[in-house]
């Protein structure tokens, strides 16, 4: 058995309960419990049912892991749990079940940042990154461009969204063609049937004054409205809107720009090697235009796979075990969620 230590990582920023086990950066267990179909008929995440599955499914969930790994929890080394960005109310059902856990097993506890732990989630499938990386992080309430010189300490912000997260993004277009929630997986179902040239719709930010003020920046309202717009002509013409052909075309606007820019990042910086990383990176056609993008700029292109793109406990177990390994101090017991933490704060200290 290695003598690396096996570390426990809790995620409820969201709507997805996870529990995963990491011995460094191989993977033992990733267990997920998802309120998603709870929220279905909300059109979207209502934060006090997604808490109150969490309180439902945490306990479940950690024993599935524990059965997955063929450990027990008095085997675990130390613990890790997401202390933000979220979800308020969710947070805290993950930091008290963390604490409880750390408390009652004498094991350090580690807070750590949700945002990087989807791009730790990567050495899980193909070993420790070589670092710095650029990591284009989308996901359903985020997405950014980061520049990651120590995955266990270091994460600068490069460029974000000034205001819809793609995957934000996503949702509302999804709604707005008659598709149910959530957008991003039902947008790609209906694009597979559509031409992406068909419809031309607006890239944002990517004119040449746009890029020199908001160069790794993203804007994604825009591109909604334009969709609501031409649905709106089309019916007001009595017209049946090509919902295929719509979801093809917005899918590719978001794709053209995500990939874009995130390349125009690694060139500028002289970066190597990029991280695809968050939810919304599952999303085929968004792998397949950054593969190719890369392999023509020369650049190594790593994602993980479908399963630990999602919110997941093997990702933030995978950032606890990097904590771990550096020999940072864990994170004081009576640490607070923050719904808002900052992007380049991996540790709560």
């Amino acid at each position: 058995m290695s003598d690396q230590p096996l570390i426990l990582g809790i995620e409820t920023s969201c709507d997805e309960t996870g529990v995963g086990l990491v011995r460094g950066t191989t993977l033992l267990a990733n267990a997920v419990a998802s309120s998603v179909d709870e929220h279905v008929r909300f059109g979207g995440v209502v934060p006090e049912v997604a808490s109150r599955a969490h309180l439902e499914a945490i306990v479940p969930t950690l024993n599935r892991a524990l059965a997955e790994a063929g450990v027990s929890l008095s085997d675990v080394d130390a613990v890790a749990v997401t202390a933000g960005p979220g979800l308020a109310g969710a947070l805290m059902v993950g930091v008290s079940a963390a604490k409880a856990l750390a408390v009652a097993l004498d094991r350090p506890l580690y807070g750590v940042n949700h945002l990087v732990g989807h791009v730790a989630a990567e050495q899980l499938e193909n070993g420790p990154l070589t670092e710095p990386v650029v990591a284009l992080l989308v996901s359903g309430g985020h997405t950014e461009i980061l520049l990651v010189e120590d995955i266990a300490t270091s994460a600068e912000l490069l460029g974000q969204t000034l205001d819809d997260a793609a995957g934000e993004a996503f949702d509302k277009v999804a709604r707005l063609i008659g598709l149910k929630y959530p957008g991003g997986p039902n947008i790609q179902r209906a694009a597979a049937d559509g031409d992406p040239a068909a419809i031309r719709f607006p890239r944002g930010l990517t004119s040449q004054r746009d890029l020199e003020r908001h160069r790794y920046d993203f804007s994604f309202s825009g591109l909604k409205t334009a969709v609501a717009r031409w649905v709106e002509t089309a019916e007001r013409a009595g017209e049946p809107v090509p919902v295929a052909d719509v979801a093809a075309g917005f899918q590719e606007a978001v794709a053209d720009v995500l990939t874009r820019k995130a390349v125009l990042a690694c060139q500028e910086r002289g970066i190597s090697t990029m991280v695809l990383a968050g939810g919304v990176a599952a999303n085929a056609r968004l792998r397949d235009l950054t593969r190719e993008r890369c392999a023509v700029a020369g650049i190594e292109l790593r994602q993980p796979r479908f399963s630990l793109c999602t919110d997941n406990g093997a990702m933030i177990a995978a950032l606890g075990a990097a904590v771990v390994e550096r020999g940072l101090p864990p994170s004081p017991l009576d640490f607070p969620s923050d719904s808002s933490l900052p992007v380049t704060q991996v540790l709560v200290g």
